[in-house]
């Protein structure tokens, strides 16, 4: 389907609202019925008729459309935030005694979901270095039900071979499901490559303006009425209608911020490679890369995140840095409008926590759409202090 028609046209019946251009944000919770009939035929499948807005909201729909054929999947399900539509996923996929192959280092709340969540009803886990497919073969049991990727991964970026993993997986009869948060359905599309299931913390790029918090599972119709019958109506994780209004706005500049966010970024990091107090870069797009003959094989780009690792010895410099620092605003999303750092020294030196297994000297990158000049200018004088 043409990405174009997708952006703009797709789902938007606009002569069933006064031919408007933007879709009517349909802020209702509740929907009338003319007679028992009616209801009768409508309540045989919530997911496509409008009963309730915790079910099927009509400004939700479009957005629901939209988001699956850019994923060339058949239906999606938007939930009320990235983690939401992991749980989900996941929780469709498991039951007492299964077993969940996953990626070693996955975000965060994935790992609390499977280390200390699903531990609490018999759900057990191995994480695995994803790069190596022997090792996720050698990680598959007889109860094992689920294979969960992150290609690539938010921080250090590493990468799956996403063809050869579900080749595995239907081999085993597993599920696959994929965090594709960081290519966007702009540079990767996991489901033609195999997988099953694809996940979205659309409060990233597909949203892209900071000001909605959004998540998205993608899939077969059969998946995604699996997942709407149980784990999305019961749990009643869902978007507001406004919200939902918001990242439709969002989509219809994706590609342009996607390719502004990727050529700044490209723009950026050959500086950073050259610079000699950056000890390392980690982009999947650099050449310095490990897999970036696979980056390249299964991505079309590499958007705006990127890592480095100061050339320091004590954290105290990059702190030094971080303060120096003008034009990077510091916060742990990303995928908006504004240029974002996230320096992993903060996460140290805190009471009643223990250090992350990132190094200190690591700090996240995420390139917006500002003059790439503007920022590398920036970087150059912070750099100066060490």
């Amino acid at each position: 389907m043409d990405l174009n028609h997708i952006l703009f046209h797709l789902g938007e019946a606009r002569e069933t609202y006064f031919n408007a251009i933007s879709p009517p944000i349909i802020q209702s919770s509740n929907f009338a019925f003319q007679d028992i009939q009616s209801f009768r035929t409508a309540i045989t499948n919530e997911m496509q008729n409008h009963i309730y807005t915790r079910g099927n909201n009509p400004t939700v729909a479009i957005l629901r459309k939209k988001v699956a054929a850019l994923e060339q999947a058949e239906d999606a399900l938007v939930f009320s935030s990235g983690s939401a539509a992991i749980g989900a996923a996941v929780l469709a996929n498991v039951k007492a005694g299964a077993h969940v192959v996953c990626v070693q280092s996955p975000y965060s709340w994935t790992y609390k979901l499977l280390h200390s969540f699903l531990a609490r009803f018999d759900v057990s886990h191995t994480f695995v270095d994803g790069t190596d497919l022997a090792s996720i073969e050698a990680a598959i049991q007889e109860h094992t039900t689920l294979l969960y990727l992150e290609s690539p991964n938010s921080i250090t970026f590493e990468l799956q071979d996403l063809a050869a993993c579900a080749q595995l997986a239907k081999k085993h009869g597993i599920v696959t499901a994929i965090d594709n948060s960081y290519a966007s359905p702009i540079y990767q599309n996991p489901i033609a490559l195999g997988i099953d299931i694809v996940i979205h913390s659309g409060t990233k790029y597909l949203n892209g303006h900071s000001d909605v918090v959004v998540g998205v599972v993608c899939s077969s119709k059969a998946m995604i009425q699996k997942i709407f019958d149980q784990e999305y109506m019961i749990l009643g994780a869902i978007v507001s209608p406004s919200d939902a209004a918001l990242v439709i706005r969002g989509l219809r500049t994706l590609p342009l911020r996607m390719q502004r966010s990727f050529e700044s970024c490209q723009k950026i990091v050959a500086f950073l490679e050259q610079h000699p107090k950056v000890e390392k870069l980690i982009y999947p797009f650099a050449k310095s890369f490990p897999q970036y003959e696979l980056a390249q094989r299964q991505m079309r780009g590499a958007g705006g995140l990127f890592s480095i690792l100061l050339k320091v010895d004590k954290i105290e410099q990059v702190e030094a840095f971080f303060d120096r620092l003008q034009h990077f605003a510091f916060a742990v999303s990303w995928g908006g409008h504004e240029s974002l750092v996230l320096p992993f020294c903060a996460l140290y030196n805190i009471p009643g926590r223990d250090a992350p297994s990132i190094p200190w000297n690591l700090l996240r990158f995420y390139i917006g759409l500002e003059d790439p000049d503007w920022l590398i200018a920036d970087l150059a004088q912070a750099l100066e202090v060490l």
